[in-house]
């Protein structure tokens, strides 16, 4: 009895959302992601590893692998070239009016940054309805609900994309805050890097942003959580910000992945204006042929026994530093 019911208000739920048009809010629960699923035809984009989409994904979810949307190597902040960008939401069969679904693994608080990259990365390109689905396909699992192991293609769109900088900061733009401008710079990683104690591979040295305050993004989530917290305790989670009103908000970190959370929070979820993601992040400030300003760097010594430590790490299977 208890199913028949549920089944019914699914269906009258769709039945309804059929009748308006559909207003994309950034996050759905799984159940309201199967709600819309049964009254349109949102694009639901994954962005697993290809092995573990054909395992099992969500019915009807096309495959678009993170890394794809991100840049090389030597940065992964930066952001594809614009022709691989748009050969990407071609592909997918995106449109401005699409409206596309984010679903991550669900693994932990990190892995939803890629979520909130990938929908940063598609309002930035001119997508007008976005969601990510909160906690991802673990929450979906979670809930009970349907999967498949079937791939699923569609016809291919002819946008062609603009990149807009509403919500982007660039190293140019950073450098120019710091010389008078102002910004209120917030640094989304763990406290150890904004400290200087750890830095990521591919920077040059550890440290932070003269004047940053200090977001770490896994404090939006219940700990060994990948779902966001509700509304009310976001906003609790951000009062450690400054008012700062009449400057933007740039968020940061090492290569713009949980820069994204922070600004995905900020931005979309809590309606902070003029929040900005600065993309190529610490790495690349780090690597700017001309140092650059920044507070928290660590000693001589301290990035020579961090840098073996690494080297360590990635080569002899050591202890992460």
């Amino acid at each position: 009895m208890r199913h028949k019911l549920l089944t019914f208000l699914l269906a009258l739920t769709g039945w309804l959302l059929a009748g308006v048009a559909w207003a994309a809010t950034p996050l759905l629960t799984p159940r309201e992601l199967q709600a819309l699923l049964a009254a349109s035809e949102p694009r639901v984009i994954d962005l697993r590893a290809p092995a573990d989409y054909q395992k099992q994904h969500l019915p009807g979810a096309v495959s678009a692998p993170y890394g794809r949307w991100r840049g090389p190597a030597s940065n992964p902040g930066e952001l594809p070239p614009p022709a691989a960008l748009t050969a990407l939401v071609q592909e997918l069969g995106l449109t401005p009016e699409t409206h596309a679904v984010i679903v991550y693994a669900g693994a932990d608080a990190t892995d939803f940054g890629s979520a909130a990259r990938v929908y940063w990365t598609l309002k930035s390109l001119g997508a007008q309805e976005l969601s990510i689905l909160n906690g991802g396909l673990k929450a979906w699992q979670a809930a009970g609900l349907p999967l498949s192991t079937q791939p699923h293609r569609v016809a291919a769109s002819d946008w062609q994309p603009t990149l807009s900088t509403r919500w982007l900061s660039t190293l140019d733009d950073v450098k120019g805050q710091l010389d008078g401008q102002g910004a209120l710079l917030v640094d989304s990683r763990p406290a150890p890097f904004f400290q200087g104690h750890k830095l990521h591979g591919a920077a040059k040295v550890g440290g932070t942003l003269p004047g940053a305050v200090n977001l770490d993004s896994n404090l939006f989530f219940a700990p060994k959580s990948a779902t966001l917290m509700d509304a009310a305790q976001l906003a609790a989670r951000a009062e450690v910000l400054p008012d700062r009103a009449g400057e933007p908000t740039v968020a940061f970190c090492n290569t713009g992945h949980w820069a994204a959370t922070d600004w995905f929070v900020l931005s979309e979820v809590l309606g902070r204006p003029d929040v900005k993601l600065y993309p190529g992040s610490m790495v690349e400030w780090s690597q700017a042929d001309t140092p650059l300003p920044m507070t928290n760097v660590p000693s001589r010594l301290a990035q020579l026994r961090y840098q073996l430590m690494n080297w360590s790490h990635r080569n002899l299977g050591t202890q992460a530093p």
